[in-house]
């Protein structure tokens, strides 16, 4: 016997969504971050939190922090600090270094497999390759393609 459906549901409002544990944990740091502004006292603070991890649906969510002012967002944790910069120099300092250690691997390799294969130590020309490295240093350490400082 196949049941049929009377009635189609009618959508749930976005208000009327239940809440997962990472939405109370956002809206509790909300909290945390308006009581370090002093928008509220601890007994407020505590008050509120309780009602968070009490709510069932977004809109309980939402009346835990309807009265505050939006608050700019923390930063984030300081990303790691560019080597060579965005400019023309940094990126003709960055490709010619690529460049510059490219040659330096494959003359160490051919290098190191003829002086393994022959069994004697071959002339070491791969040292030929450290000038040119060394003007690189120098113009990096005169500010070429090196980021400003802040």
């Amino acid at each position: 016997m196949r049941a049929i459906i009377t009635r189609v549901s009618e959508p749930i409002r976005p208000e009327d969504m239940r809440v997962s544990d990472a939405e109370r944990e956002k809206v509790q740091d909300r909290l945390r971050r308006a009581q370090e502004a002093g928008q509220l006292d601890l007994a407020e603070f505590d008050d509120r939190v309780r009602s968070v991890w009490a709510a069932r649906t977004r809109g309980d969510l939402v009346r835990a922090t309807a009265d505050l002012p939006e608050l700019p967002a923390p930063p984030g944790p300081p990303g790691r600090r560019p080597v060579f910069s965005d400019t023309g120099g940094g990126v003709a300092m960055r490709v010619l270094t690529i460049i510059w250690s490219s040659i330096v691997a494959v003359n160490l390799v051919v290098w190191g497999i003829l002086a393994l294969t022959l069994g004697d130590l071959v002339y070491p020309w791969w040292l030929w390759t450290i000038p040119p490295g060394a003007a690189l240093a120098v113009l990096y350490a005169a500010g070429i393609g090196r980021p400003k400082k802040e």
